[in-house]
């Protein structure tokens, strides 16, 4: 990253550090953990993202992802090699179920989502961030083939194995209570949010429209299906 860009983050985002959708999503999660909760991580993966490391924060984490680095994955006390169609743990055995930057990758939202339910113990909690649909960087992304996306997030500073292909079956708010409602669950927070231009911050002229961008978005909550970031805490009743 270059140093003017660093400027202008300074200038433009005081308030935002690096990986801030990560730091924010973090703190969603953390307000429903306590030293006696059981916790799964969906998409759990090589443990890259540290915001996502809630150890001592919950009595046992576990975690699954096709990905079989999960079985090392340093954040988690077990890691289990396993599709979300089919989550390898019994019935009500979470407190937290979490999913971080996975949803976009669903191929089959409705299984996913009666699993979930499944594993959950009454009363617990089903959060996950994912792009929203309706902002332009997923709007590009149904557009352009899986490889574009490897290129442009290497530019990124991201490794292409850690680039997956995205379906955003789960990604509107719209998409997100119907699967609710299909499957049992209850909505609690539904947030659209947008931030820094993290896929524009390359020179001065992307990220002064990335700027741009977030103002006007932001500007009235009539504009929110346009923000980037969708976050939703579902659960499951008592």
């Amino acid at each position: 990253m270059t140093t003017f860009v660093k400027r202008l983050d300074k200038t433009l985002y005081p308030n935002h550090e690096d990986r801030w959708d990560d730091k924010l999503f973090r703190e969603h999660i953390l307000a429903h953990l306590s030293p006696v909760k059981t916790v799964l991580d969906i998409g759990a993966g090589a443990g890259i993202v540290t915001e996502m490391d809630f150890r001592g924060c919950a009595a046992r984490i576990c975690g699954a992802d096709l990905d079989p680095r999960v079985v090392q994955n340093p954040l988690l006390d077990e890691g289990k090699v396993a599709d979300a169609n089919e989550v390898p743990y019994a019935d009500e055995s979470f407190d937290v179920v979490f999913a971080n930057n996975v949803m976009e990758h669903i191929v089959e939202p409705d299984n996913v989502f009666q699993e979930i339910y499944r594993v959950l113990k009454p009363g617990g909690v089903f959060l996950f961030k994912t792009p929203n649909k309706t902002h332009y960087m997923p709007m590009i992304a149904r557009l352009t083939p899986h490889g574009f996306h490897q290129f442009f997030n290497k530019l990124r500073g991201r490794d292409q194995a850690d680039t997956f292909p995205t379906l955003y079956r789960v990604n509107s708010a719209y998409q997100v209570r119907k699967l609710a409602s299909r499957t049992g669950f209850e909505v609690g927070r539904l947030e659209r949010i947008e931030g820094r231009p993290e896929y524009l911050r390359f020179n001065l002229l992307t990220y002064l429209i990335g700027a741009g961008y977030e103002r006007f978005v932001n500007a009235t909550d009539l504009l929110s299906r346009f923000r980037v970031l969708l976050v939703a805490e579902l659960r499951k009743p008592e």
